[in-house]
């Protein structure tokens, strides 16, 4: 039996198949997750929703996980090849007692993982993964005989959800690129059924993803994105992650925008119709929040919060808020527009609404946005066992400079938020930002200026140069 206790991560639990985790211990995590779900629900037979994605081995490792599940007395509704918020939905829809949804996102293939939940509209904590940890690796598990039932064409009911709640009486050109991840086959048909003409980019299934990830913050998707909205004349392009839940945006002049200003535009838009309203946004996320005038004339507040689905999730939950934003792409959206958690597709939905109610092109309502020079997520190698170390290290390094005054491209620190890592602002509001990845060996970088492209790239040298200066550092997945 293998099982990499490096693999239960701060949100949700990932391995390389085989290397990490075989068969055996991909039962024992469904009996830890059993187990853990009785606890918490108090029920002997708990209900919980499966589903897996469209990697060559998921099916196999759902089994795997399903037999552990059955054993301690859990009852499976198997709901097939899915998303993940389409597993969350199922959750609302089929009111199960938790779920567990077989995928590692956008991670490379031989990647795998469970994303799960027991809360509706929730995934795991940091402390309920620490739970999950203990009592799969001590072998702390319950007994029971639970069954499996297979729930067919669940994925009918989803899409039609979608569907029905969000047509739009404008056609939308739009292209849909899903990196042959299983979005390939929700995505079109339900932007086609809102109303939208659909142009598909990847969109047949393929495990071995030939062409690239399908994560819409990697350069290469969104540059292949931005030739057919190009060459198609097209209004929008929307790029979707391996599981459904992130999405990225493509103006109608082939011009990416990173998602955290998407997330702003869409707040903007949802805070003329709901004024007093709380914003969720993640640390990696634009300063432009912080001080927006629309917003602020809606009397609506920004929140800014640890970086993670699982995070930004419970805290919309927790502030009643009506949407949360990450840069990453995941978007949140509560009742009476979503049911809180992230729906990638759902997010799309937003923007094409955002098109009708301003009847403008996309690159027009970005244009209303001060300008700021963002750099992408940037992700150096650092050891799992290594990285929260290193980012304790540079968060004492940070205080130290402020304290002593020491200037990063003429400007002084002015704020340090230690909330998730370090973002540190300057005078005019450029920052920067290092945190340790939650599901990769590695820490994540990024930089904005309010300024100039010059001090985006001065920020992200004098980050580096701390970086490397802790000998823990190997290559960046990209570069500026």
């Amino acid at each position: 039996m293998k099982i990499n206790e490096n693999g239960f991560r701060e949100y949700d639990a990932r391995w390389i198949f085989e290397k990490e985790i075989d068969i055996e211990g991909i039962i024992n995590l469904g009996k830890g997750l059993g187990t853990q779900i009785i606890i918490h629900t108090k029920k002997n037979n708990p209900r919980v929703i499966v589903g897996h994605d469209y990697r060559s081995y998921s099916e196999k490792i759902k089994k795997a996980l399903i037999e552990g599940l059955i054993s301690t007395g859990c009852n499976i509704e198997d709901i097939g090849l899915s998303l993940s918020p389409m597993v969350y939905f199922a959750q609302f829809n089929l009111n199960s007692d938790a779920i567990a949804m077989v995928t590692a996102s956008h991670n490379e293939n031989g990647w795998t993982g469970v994303k799960m939940g027991i809360k509706k509209g929730l995934t795991h904590t940091p402390e309920e993964m620490s739970e999950l940890k203990d009592i799969t690796l001590n072998n702390k598990f319950k007994t029971g005989v639970g069954n499996i039932k297979k729930i067919n064409n669940f994925k009918n009911v989803y899409i039609q959800d979608l569907i029905k709640k969000n047509k739009i009486n404008k056609k939308i050109k739009a292209v849909v690129a899903c990196g042959n991840g299983t979005a390939g086959v929700f995505a079109p048909d339900i932007l086609e059924g809102i109303g939208c003409e659909v142009i598909k980019l990847d969109c047949e299934l393929d495990w071995s993803f030939p062409k690239y990830n399908p994560n819409p913050e990697d350069l290469k998707m969104l540059h292949a994105i931005s030739k057919v909205v190009k060459d198609n004349n097209a209004d929008i392009g929307f790029g979707f992650d391996g599981d459904g839940d992130r999405c990225g945006v493509i103006d109608d002049q082939g011009n990416e925008i990173f998602s955290d200003k998407t997330g702003l535009l869409i707040a903007r838009n949802l805070s003329k119709n709901h004024k007093n309203s709380k914003f969720v946004v993640d640390v990696k996320s634009t300063s432009l929040f912080a001080n927006d005038k629309v917003l602020e004339n809606n009397k609506c507040k920004t929140i800014y919060w640890k970086t993670g689905h699982s995070h930004i999730k419970r805290k919309v939950n927790i502030e009643k808020a009506l949407a949360g934003f990450e840069k990453s792409g995941h978007f949140f959206f509560n009742q009476p527009i979503g049911y809180g958690y992230d729906d990638g597709i759902n997010s799309a939905i937003q923007v094409c609404h955002l098109l009708i109610n301003q009847n403008k092109r996309m690159s027009e309502i970005t244009k209303e946005l001060p300008i700021t020079y963002q750099t992408p997520t940037m992700a150096p190698f650092c050891k799992d066992e290594e990285k929260y170390l290193v980012v304790d290290s540079i968060v004492e390094e940070i205080k130290n400079l402020k304290q002593k005054n020491i200037k990063v491209d003429g400007q002084s620190i002015t704020k340090i938020l230690t909330v998730n890592g370090v973002r540190f602002s300057l005078e005019d509001g450029s920052w920067g930002l290092i945190r340790a990845s939650s599901n990769k060996p590695s820490l994540v970088v990024v930089a904005e200026s309010t300024t100039s492209d010059k001090r985006k790239k001065k920020i992200f040298e004098f980050i580096d140069n701390l970086l490397q200066k802790t000998g823990k550092i190997g290559e960046y997945d990209q570069k500026i």
